[in-house]
């Protein structure tokens, strides 16, 4: 397995790790009780929690966009130097990006999130051109 196939499974499983936090933190704020429920009363998320929730969604996102990237350049057995140095900026920028959005740090939340996004373009690019 590449490199880059390698990072996409990390890229998964910090995934999977941001959507424990947001459960755990949803247990606290709304009780088991309405977890279990079917959840037909709609109930906002606080704090941490609720800004945990809305960075899972954008790693949900991250993932949608980079995952065929990845893919593609694997099919086309496309992948360089330049492909292995944008994998592992996506990751480090979206490993960071979910404190950043955690603990509220605006600026910095943005440029890791331009930072994740310019490398997928990146990775597109390198594919359309193999």
């Amino acid at each position: 397995m590449s490199s880059e196939l390698n990072i996409l499974a990390l890229y998964g499983l910090y995934t999977a790790l941001v959507l424990i936090l947001k459960v755990s933190g949803m247990m606290s704020q709304l009780g088991m009780g309405y977890l279990l429920s079917s959840r037909d009363e709609q109930r906002s998320l606080r704090g941490i929690t609720g800004r945990l929730d809305r960075a899972l969604s954008n790693s949900i996102t991250a993932m949608t966009l980079f995952a065929p990237a990845i893919l593609i350049l694997a099919a086309k057995d496309a992948f360089t130097p330049g492909t292995l140095t944008a994998a592992k900026a996506f990751l480090l920028a979206r490993v960071l990006y979910v404190p950043a959005y955690g603990f509220g740090i605006i600026g910095l939340r943005t440029l890791l999130w331009l930072a994740g996004f310019a490398a997928t373009v990146f990775l597109y690019l390198v594919a359309l051109a193999a």
